[in-house]
């Protein structure tokens, strides 16, 4: 069937083809028309895109007028238009509703995609012309925005191979290509590990643990395979609950072992890949005369340079580390004296007494809030909690059509009834959906002439499902990560930026996270629990005892996580900082070799027994085959930014007649980060919110670090 996929995608005419008639869509807000996109017509579409992008590109380099800003940065940033929208339909759909032929598509596509590129970076004609504006900028009379944009436009240009010689630049097309091609195969081999793997249990003794809820999904998993029983698979709403409740220590086992040693060797291996990965990221940073990809990788960001990064991640590590120990060596301690036989705690055994533990300390656990967490209310919550805060309304619009029938699509107004927004809303997992949670947009914010094109936003989640007796009640966390997406999705919908470039979440990716995270911190709050927080049966709120226990829980393993979360940045950046190209031990072979590598660079923060056969680096899309190489450091970096920034609100709701929805505040938070987009420096709009750097002490006292040392 896939063999005749080019025949049959290269059948579709213009005539037929909904992309080639884009601007004359007849849908609310030019809204993509899913309905009447299909997979033959995303070939077709984006060969037209890129001979019209590329056609573009040629239309400046030959303007006969002399290089301006407006013939030449303008006309560059306005290019590609139709480019944008055939892709931003196309990547949101192959991460949230993808298949097989999809799948083929984007690897057929990935080389075309990526030479396309090169094309217009390594376009000598093009690049004199930015430069010969770029050199007389501090002759034209530009704004903030637009320094900023001629400077990141010459410096895309310029560390993307255009002032390489014409040898070099053939090589960086190469090494391009062939990085785009690797990426893609890696995430693909991870969700195809995810999907592959399940276990059927049919004697339902073996789910002593589980509760009822968790059961009931595991059945619903097994009747869609037309299985009788409950069905295991690697998806985050069955491994979280199962390796947390599960009693059975060997299924426990089964699991981790099956989701840790995802693509780690067998069918779909990713060690060789990652090899191929950092040796061709290495290459392209040698050809800019970089020590290594971290360097190449750091210079648009806040950090910087490799030197910040590690800076960050050796306080957090040297401040976190004793703690995370304690929080080990209690849990370990609490399943000693309750029946655990073997010396260490294992990976698969943690998370299970770890929440015993916690429950018997706090008495409180997911299945006590779960009914106060209803998916109706929580969406209630958070849509209310950016009213509150920033004026906005969400009205559900039926006619605006949507990817899945699950996703619902909404009109986004600001507070004097002006359109803001399109925002789309997914929530539960599917087989053609890859895991974790996130925002994208479909379409950008930018200004054309006088029109305002407002942005298409979407946030993507895999939240636990209802069941046939009840409905999607969430998870503490689960609504802390829809308060995450829903901060990103924030950034995109109030920007208001004069180009795309800059426009909503294009900013440094350590800064990025700052609106989401900072938007998680409301969960702890009891002013906002109390605006939707109610028992989905009776109504009731979340009892003050309940919401007491909560609080008094919210510093339980902080450390643990902590370093945790350094591991990964470790590890990243332990791969991205080679000066010379890995070499694969003979002796053992690229597995071992690539998993002892990888396993040294987490060693400093290890506070779990090390288990053969696993390796997380070997699904650890975020850097492999996401935007995060040399770049997961900035989790952290951005907690320390979101603590920071939320102390100006705890602030004034300590003032007499406070209120944690501070409108003063959140008009800061939103006219200087949110709305500013990529327009001026990260560190410069930070620092006119807060009025000065951000520290460490704030997240710190979040954690609950300094109490710990007093004691």
């Amino acid at each position: 069937m896939l063999m005749a996929l080019a025949t049959t995608v290269m059948a579709a005419t213009a005539a037929t083809n909904p992309f080639f008639d884009y601007k004359n869509w007849k849908t609310p807000h030019g809204t993509y028309p899913f309905n009447e996109i299909h997979a033959e017509h995303y070939m077709p579409a984006f060969e037209e895109a890129m001979k019209q992008g590329l056609q573009e590109i040629d239309d400046i380099v030959n303007n006969p007028a002399a290089p301006t800003f407006a013939n030449t940065i303008e006309a560059y940033e306005a290019s590609g238009e139709m480019l944008s929208i055939v892709a931003g339909c196309f990547y949101n759909l192959t991460s949230a509703e993808t298949n097989d032929t999809l799948q083929q598509i984007e690897m057929e596509l990935s080389p075309k995609m990526s030479e396309y590129s090169a094309t217009i970076r390594l376009n000598e004609g093009l690049f004199q012309r930015i430069k010969a504006v770029y050199d007389q900028r501090a002759k034209l009379k530009l704004n903030k925005a637009q320094v900023k944009l001629l400077e990141d436009i010459y410096e895309s240009f310029a560390n993307n191979g255009a002032n390489l010689s014409p040898e070099d630049k053939q090589i960086y097309r190469e090494l391009s290509a062939k990085l785009s091609k690797l990426t893609l195969q890696y995430g693909q081999n991870v969700l195809k590990a995810t999907n592959a793997w399940t276990m059927l249990i049919t004697d339902e003794a073996q789910l002593a643990g589980l509760n009822d809820d968790t059961k009931a999904m595991l059945r619903a998993n097994a009747e869609k395979k037309g299985l009788e029983g409950w069905l295991l698979n690697l998806k985050p709403t069955t491994t979280i609950p199962v390796m947390q409740d599960l009693d059975n220590r060997d299924i426990r086992r089964e699991l981790y072992m099956a989701n840790a040693g995802k693509c780690v060797g067998g069918e779909f291996d990713n060690t060789a890949i990652i090899v191929e990965i950092v040796n061709t990221r290495l290459a392209l940073a040698k050809l800019f005369d970089k020590k290594n990809y971290a360097e190449k990788s750091l210079y648009k960001t806040m950090a910087e340079k490799p030197e910040t990064v590690y800076s960050l991640l050796d306080q957090l590590r040297d401040a976190y580390m004793p703690a995370a120990r304690e929080e080990v060596k209690e849990v370990e301690d609490y399943a000693h004296a309750h029946g655990f036989y073997a010396n260490h705690l294992q990976p698969w055994d943690f998370s299970y007494y770890s929440k015993k533990l916690k429950q018997e300390k706090y008495a409180i656990s997911d299945d006590d809030l779960r009914p106060y967490f209803e998916l109706e209310n929580v969406k209630k919550g958070v849509f209310g909690l950016a009213e509150r805060l920033y004026g906005l309304k969400f009205k559900e619009n039926k006619k605006i059509q949507v990817y899945n029938p699950e996703v619902t699509a909404y009109e986004v107004f600001d507070e004097k009834g002006k359109f803001l927004a399109v925002y789309y809303a997914d929530f539960h997992p599917r087989d053609g959906k890859r895991g974790g949670a996130w925002m994208n947009d479909f379409q950008p914010q930018y200004i054309k002439g006088r029109k305002d094109h407002r942005p298409h936003i979407v946030n993507v989640m895999n939240f636990t499902r209802p069941t046939a007796e009840k409905p999607a009640l969430f998870t503490y966390d689960e609504v802390r990560t829809f308060l995450h997406e829903f901060g990103h999705g924030l950034h995109g919908m109030l920007t208001r930026c004069q180009y795309a470039a800059q426009s909503g979440t294009n900013v440094p990716r350590d800064f990025v996270e700052l609106p989401s995270q900072f938007n998680e911190n409301f969960i702890d709050e009891k002013e906002f629990l109390d605006t939707f927080a109610k028992h989905y049966i009776t109504g009731e709120p979340l009892p003050q005892e309940l919401l007491d226990k909560m609080h008094a829980s919210q510093t339980y393993h902080a450390a643990y996580s902590c370093v945790r979360q350094l591991s990964f940045g470790y590890l990243d950046m332990a791969w991205h900082m080679l000066e010379k190209p890995f070499e694969v031990n003979e002796t053992i072979g690229t597995v071992e070799s690539v998993v002892r590598f990888s396993d040294e660079a987490m060693k400093q923060v290890q506070v779990l027994p090390n288990v053969p056969g696993t390796q997380m680096c070997c699904a650890f899309t975020h850097i492999f085959s996401g935007g995060y190489a040399a770049g997961y450091y900035s989790y952290k970096w951005s907690e320390l930014l979101d603590a920071d920034a939320f102390s100006v609100f705890k602030a004034a709701q300590q003032k007499k007649g406070g209120t944690i929805f501070d409108k003063k505040a959140a008009k800061r938070f939103r006219e200087n980060i949110l709305e500013k987009g990529g327009t001026e420096k990260a560190m410069d709009l930070y620092k006119r919110f807060r009025g000065g750097e951000p520290t460490i002490n704030a997240l710190l006292e979040r954690d609950g670090i300094k109490a710990r040392e007093i004691k």
